[in-house]
């Protein structure tokens, strides 16, 4: 970040960060109306905003409305927020619900991370087979096809609670079995992620460099686990929450920094840091974590503007709509499919199988931390990244409509026919 940038034109940076955020407020507003996740608003409404002013301006106009140096405090700004937010994430997936048996859990689990990571491969085939080099990018094939099928298959967590409340199906046994595996299938995809980011090296010394990297990182996380553990830290924690959060929150910056300092992207620093927080058998760790992830949400929809001026604006022109199209219906097809294998697998019926088949097509805000990841790691190009996004919030957007359809086909089916009553006669004398 250019830090003289900020000190010289405070008055500049603020009012871009005020715009971006009503912005984001207003996105949220208009999901809400149509009946959508809030993240789907304001993913769109943030993405869409700088590549919408440069086209309807130029590009002298533009810079002046958005110099760089003020970018680059946005950029900042909105990779902090992620930051933050990814420590909650983190910390849900460690310190899930329990319920449901298993070995359901497992058969979920299998159908619904198996059958993306087909799609993915069959994604990467596409761009094989048209000759996508725009997408194909220059990163080792492996790193490549490994970071598809992630993309593919992460499930977003916290828009899936959300989900679930709104409907009321957090605590129904399809609600509580889909959450579950959305937290198992997400920690797999962070360490297939992390995998992925390590064959992005290129090389075996790459690889090596990459593996201290992700080792130091994880000897910060460890230390703090430690010292979270300990008693004065518990006191800490119980008297001042607040400050239990700030100091968490600098653990989680900084650990992040450290990371991407030694070549490892910041967000893996943060997950990291919120695996190392203590889960459920230490509850009062909830409070500050909560307090930390809201502060990074609260700014991550500046990171959705800076991506759209600095990744999108140029990737619109060179994406081809055969791409768009087949990874959104690959998308689909690889979360409602899988979604409905492993929920029969589990021993669930056919209506409610299609229900967590469903569910399960959620990606939300998850799917362009990864999608981010990639792109700063140089495995993901920009038109590929573009086609992705446009398949996280189209299936997201789908989810509250589908099932809708769901429901409703299966009251029709399940509904008792109704006896047909017998319609008088006519007889001599009576009136017709």
């Amino acid at each position: 970040m250019d830090v003289s940038e900020f000190l010289s034109r405070p008055a500049h940076v603020a009012a871009a960060l005020a715009a971006v955020l009503l912005l984001a407020r207003a996105g949220r507003a208009a999901a809400r109306w149509l009946r959508q996740p809030e993240v789907v608003g304001e993913v769109t409404v943030g993405l869409l905003v700088g590549p919408a002013v440069l086209a309807l301006s130029d590009r002298a106009s533009f810079d002046a409305l958005l110099p760089a140096g003020v970018l680059d405090v946005l950029s900042f700004v909105g990779q902090t927020g992620l930051t933050l937010y990814l420590v909650g994430l983190a910390h849900s997936l460690r310190s899930g619900p329990g319920g449901p048996p298993q070995r359901a859990v497992g058969s979920l689990v299998v159908g619904s991370f198996a059958v993306p990571l087909t799609t993915g491969l069959l994604l990467v085939g596409l761009i094989g087979l048209t000759d996508d080099t725009a997408a194909r990018g220059t990163a080792p094939l492996p790193a490549f096809v490994l970071m598809v099928a992630v993309a593919m298959s992460i499930t977003a967590v916290p828009v899936l609670s959300r989900i679930l409340g709104d409907r009321g199906l957090n605590h129904s046994a399809e609600g509580r079995l889909s959450l579950c595996a959305a937290i198992v299938m997400d920690g797999l995809g962070w360490a297939m992620l992390t995998l992925a980011l390590g064959l992005g090296a290129g090389d075996l010394s790459g690889l090596w460099r990459f593996a201290l990297a992700l080792l130091a990182g994880g000897g910060c996380a460890l230390l703090l686990r430690l010292v979270l553990r300990t008693g004065p830290a518990r006191r800490l924690c119980l008297a001042k929450p607040r400050t239990t959060a700030v100091l968490l929150g600098g653990a989680a910056l900084g650990t992040a920094l450290l990371t991407e300092h030694l070549g490892v992207p910041a967000v893996i620093g943060a997950a990291l840091v919120g695996l190392a927080v203590p889960g459920q058998e230490m509850a009062p760790w909830a409070r500050p974590v909560a307090t930390v992830s809201r502060t990074g949400r609260a700014l991550t929809p500046v990171f959705f503007v800076v991506t759209g001026v600095t990744v999108l604006t140029g990737a619109f022109a060179a994406t081809s709509w055969v791409l768009i199209a087949g990874t959104l219906v690959l998308g689909c097809a690889g979360k409602l499919l899988g979604g409905y294998v492993g929920a029969r697998l589990a021993g669930t019926g056919p209506g409610p199988a299609l229900r967590i088949g469903v569910l399960m097509n959620t990606r939300g805000l998850t799917e362009l931390i990864v999608l981010e990841a990639g792109r700063r790691a140089g495995i993901l190009p920009a038109p590929l990244v573009l086609a992705l996004v446009v398949m996280a919030l189209g299936t997201t957007a789908m989810t509250g409509p589908l099932l809708g359809l769901v429901n409703r086909a299966e009251r029709r089916r399940t509904a008792p026919l109704r006896p047909e009553v017998p319609q008088p006669t006519a007889t001599e004398g009576s009136i017709p």
